[in-house]
């Protein structure tokens, strides 16, 4: 993704006008542009070009390699968050600037922002609605990666509660670099021992969901017919694209009263 055109594509008119304004205030034009580069702006325009991608109807299957879980759940959690707060702040926020856009240029000297620019967030936030729609409706789903060791295996587990509670859909569990158990030497059945419990943990922690096994491989599976060799042994001979078979995380219902319903590991509510 040449990320300098999307955020030309999505934030034009913001960052004209961020220009803009340090340029009222006397920065140079290099300045100016270097610092209008927003943060965190790479990880929302790929959550925006994944929207585009979908709409397109040129793929079968999306798949999106996630960055480590706390960031990533920092950014499913963006849209609501975001959803908040223009839905509640934006509408008094475009008021309040239309009432003292004359006020801060007679007194500061600078221009305030204009409608084209609070569109900016609107036209963001929509977007990002219409992500969260395509991550969180029902032909998405997440796979959870982990490695059998204690810490990965809790961190697993608690992503699986914060993606559940916002309501993402998660259909499998995959644990990784398993070593094999046969022939091995004292150094390595101490490790088959510990990952060994850990997996016991694991099928007992994400159950019903199903738990695929990847084992230690003697080599970094490179190339289509590696990767291939990995998908057979992880999936033996399932679908791995079939529609997710679990149910949704939560639902709510009920009209002068909400409930709000989790499914349970015992499968109770």
């Amino acid at each position: 993704m040449d990320t300098q055109k999307a955020m030309e594509r999505q934030w034009g008119e913001l960052r004209a006008y961020l220009r803009g304004l340090f340029g009222e205030l006397g920065l140079d034009e290099i300045t100016s542009e270097e610092i209008t580069v927003l943060p965190g702006a790479e990880e929302l325009l790929a959550l925006l070009e994944l929207r585009e991608q979908a709409a397109t109807g040129r793929w079968d299957v999306i798949v999106v390699d996630c960055a480590p879980t706390a960031e990533t759940l920092r950014l499913l959690a963006l849209p609501e968050a975001l959803d908040w707060h223009v839905g509640r702040l934006l509408p008094v926020g475009r008021r309040l600037l239309r009432a003292v856009a004359p006020v801060i240029k007679h007194v500061a000297g600078v221009t305030a922002p204009g409608d084209d620019v609070v569109g900016v967030g609107e036209r963001l936030h929509r977007g990002l609605m219409e992500v969260r729609e395509l991550l969180a409706g029902g032909h998405a789903s997440v796979r959870l990666v982990f490695t059998p060791e204690a810490v990965v295996l809790a961190e697993a587990r608690r992503t699986l509660t914060s993606l559940s509670l916002y309501g993402y859909r998660v259909d499998a569990v995959v644990a990784n670099r398993v070593f094999p158990g046969g022939d091995a030497d004292p150094w390595r059945s101490r490790w088959v021992a510990a990952q060994a419990a850990h997996m016991r943990e694991a099928a007992e922690s994400f159950a019903p969901l199903p738990l695929h096994v990847v084992p230690y491989l003697d080599r970094e599976p490179v190339g289509v017919e590696a990767l291939a060799a990995v998908g057979e042994k992880l999936y033996c001979g399932a679908d791995p694209f079939a529609p997710p078979a679990v149910e949704p995380p939560l639902t709510i219902t009920g009209d002068g009263e909400l409930i709000l319903a989790l499914p349970w590991p015992t499968g109770t509510r």
